[in-house]
């Protein structure tokens, strides 16, 4: 059993920063790929960025060089940085557990890209 907890979502204007967090607490195997999703009104639920235990990291092509993945395997939590957000941002993100093979989610966070 795992859980997954999100925070540091809100509103911002366009070109400013987020930080966002997600501890998981639970029964997490040390080797894991922690990561964020997002899903926007109308739209798939689509990878963001993703980090192994060792620091492989991956990131969708439209947010590569403005986002940022890391973690800290010690307090199982992972972080996303973002800078010079933009409108098409808007989406609920979700922190996301592969543990390895099961998957765990939290319950998601608002970010609201808008001036």
């Amino acid at each position: 059993q795992v859980q997954l907890v999100e925070s540091g979502g809100g509103l911002v204007q366009p070109g400013g920063s987020l930080r966002l967090s997600c501890a998981a607490s639970g029964s997490i195997s040390s080797i894991n790929i922690m990561g964020w999703y997002r899903q926007a009104p109308g739209k798939q639920r689509e990878l963001v960025a993703v980090i192994t235990s060792v620091g492989g990291q991956n990131y969708a092509d439209s947010v590569k060089g403005r986002f940022t993945i890391s973690r800290d395997n010690a307090k199982n939590t992972v972080f996303l940085q973002m800078n010079s957000l933009k409108p098409e941002d808007t989406a609920v993100y979700y922190c996301n557990l592969r543990n390895p093979i099961v998957q765990y989610w939290g319950q998601g966070t608002q970010v609201t890209v808008s001036s």
